[in-house]
């Protein structure tokens, strides 16, 4: 058992919670890995190497999921059991971890009990579109908004914010920033999730997010930071959940358009870098997706000289699975210089598998032991090697306080992009009284429809015939129409939903609630983009229409198309 070595490691972390720079930390930082590395067993090792899922809300209560892909049948049994590095918690029916704030931290707390040194609990809380845990928590819109918002601060404060509660509910990782340059306007995976398809925003923002999340060393609100899906994921036209895509990049182009984000990550001090599973055929002619390709890894280690953690994306993911058996993956990311497997397909055989490349000779000890050292590292420097427990009474406090909603609000507000005003509709010169909001999505469309005090009529990602007659006769009452759209130059229903509530001369304000591409493809006089559907920009973008709050939003990608926008277009009133 760790457990004594692990208060020694606490011992000394309590003595230097006054370092604030890496090079005071250095001397304590080795002392304090070495102790626990030299007390560790090759099993223990490996186990660090791992972040697996579990399934359930609760500690101690048996779930069949975790009985059948771990043998046992509660989250505590699977961390005694293995010993995993790390765990991550998922929102989904499939792993069902997430309910309550308080539920959270009673999962955090039961897990790390069970665990001889302590977990990094994981969650991929990027806001926007990839949000794992909900109101009551802070909510923000998302990187491209900030992209679009254009502040380093709003994007540290969000950043901090969000570490703060995730931190009260024990979780001490969090799967973000996405540091991928969104340089194809097609890409199905990234998109709004990135902060800007400009190299030089999409870095000064990853920085500034970086320092939110991490804050100074032991602090007891941060959480370490994961920049990804390096080398880039911008310029897929793919998605690596379901396939392994190519990028054309040479390593002169990758430095120019993919590199800076990542740079300006390591420049921060971030914890860990992401790997994606895409191919780069023009720097490994191999095939092999960067998670598994020694030629990209040495992009990030010699390159950009990072040594902190180098952490997989999911090994269930069809990207990594395509060339290789699954037992055989981990031992391939391992060579070429990953340093944690995340969520593999079969925890036990992954975990064997490693095991026997050691005794084997196909991985030597000392190689398991430089990524240790790397994890350990990573938990000292964040304060999570003293195992501490949240106090559970003081969870629902410490989320979503009137602070943070008012600095979310002010954040959202500068979001909002104003791309074409050409009728002169907005801002209103006078509050809806018979407002129409229509388009889609369902939660969507309601919550701008109650906030603008008007009627909601979603009609879904394609519009039937029907759909689109029904919202053109309930438009004839409105005094202006609000159409909310997604995805839109792929679904012409949608296109002629827009068509038809312009033609009845209706003032029609159009919004993109995702990618801002949408503007591009329909002649509607008036469009806005909020690169988000959350509730919370729904309520900035209300504000925005009625002239309480003016745009400051700029495009932070350029948007092709048959109505091209460039980059930094945008306009107020």
């Amino acid at each position: 058992m760790l457990r004594p070595l692990v208060a020694v490691a606490l011992a000394a972390a309590s003595a230097v919670t006054a370092v604030t720079t890496p090079a005071q930390a250095a001397p304590d930082e080795a002392r304090n890995v070495t102790t626990l590395l030299r007390g560790m067993s090759l099993e223990q090792k490996v186990g660090q190497l791992f972040v697996t899922y579990l399934h359930g809300q609760s500690p101690d209560e048996a779930h069949p999921g975790n009985v059948r892909d771990f043998g046992v049948a509660t989250p505590a049994e699977v961390v005694a059991k293995f010993q995993p590095g790390g765990v991550i918690y998922f929102n989904n029916s499939s792993y069902d971890n997430i309910d309550t704030p308080r539920q959270i931290a009673a999962l955090s707390n039961g897990v790390q009990r069970a665990s001889d040194i302590p977990l990094a609990i994981s969650v991929d809380q990027e806001m926007g579109i990839v949000t794992r845990i909900g109101a009551p928590a802070t909510q923000f819109p998302g990187n491209m908004a900030l992209g679009a918002g254009r502040s380093a601060e709003d994007a540290e404060q969000a950043a901090a914010i969000t570490a703060r509660e995730l931190r009260a509910m024990g979780i001490n990782q969090n799967f973000a920033p996405d540091a991928d340059v969104n340089s194809n306007p097609q890409n199905p995976v990234i998109g709004v999730r990135s902060y800007s398809g400009d190299p030089a925003l999409a870095a000064e923002l990853t920085a500034a997010q970086v320092r939110g999340y991490q804050g100074h060393f032991l602090s007891p609100h941060a959480v370490s930071a994961t920049a990804k899906h390096f080398p880039g994921h911008g310029d897929t036209a793919e998605d690596s959940h379901t396939t392994l895509p190519k990028v054309d990049r040479t390593a002169d182009e990758w430095r120019e358009l993919d590199a800076p984000p990542f740079k300006a990550a390591i420049d921060a001090g971030i914890d860990s870098i992401m790997t994606a599973h895409i191919r780069m055929p023009k720097i490994d002619p191999s095939g092999e997706p960067a998670t598994l390709s020694k030629p990209v890894l040495d992009l990030l280690r010699e390159d950009l000289g990072y040594d902190g953690v180098v952490i997989t994306d999911s090994l269930a993911m069809a990207g990594v699975r395509q060339l290789h058996p699954d037992a055989e993956i981990p031992v391939l990311a391992l060579k070429a210089g990953v340093d944690q497997l995340l969520m593999p397909v079969k925890l036990e055989e992954a975990f064997t598998s490693v095991l026997a490349a050691v005794r084997s000779g196909e991985l030597t000890e000392q190689r398991i032991d430089q990524s240790v050292l790397r994890v350990l590292r990573m938990k000292f420097l964040r304060g999570m090697l003293n195992g501490r427990q949240v106090d559970l009474d003081q969870v629902d406090a410490a989320l979503g306080t009137p602070e943070h909603l008012a600095a979310a609000r002010r954040i959202t507000d500068r979001t909002i992009t104003a791309v074409r005003n050409d009728a002169g509709v907005l801002p209103l010169r006078a509050k809806p009284t018979a407002a129409l909001v229509t388009g889609w999505g369902e939660t969507t469309t309601r919550t701008l429809a109650t906030t603008l005090g008007g009627t909601a009529m979603p009609t879904g990602t394609a519009p039937t015939q029907a759909q689109i007659t029904a919202v053109v006769q309930a438009s004839a009452n409105a005094d202006v129409v609000v159409v909310l759209t997604n995805a839109l130059s792929g679904q012409p229903a949608q296109q002629t939903l827009l068509t038809r509530l312009l033609a009845t001369g209706k003032p029609v304000v159009a919004v993109a609630v995702r990618n801002p591409y949408d503007v591009a493809h329909t002649a509607a006089p008036t469009w806005l983009a909020t690169y988000s559907y959350g509730a919370g920009s729904m309520e900035s973008l209300a504000r925005v229409i009625t002239g309480e709050v003016s745009p400051a939003g700029r495009l932070p990608v350029a948007v092709p198309g048959p109505t091209p926008y460039p980059f930094g277009h945008g306009m107020d009133w």
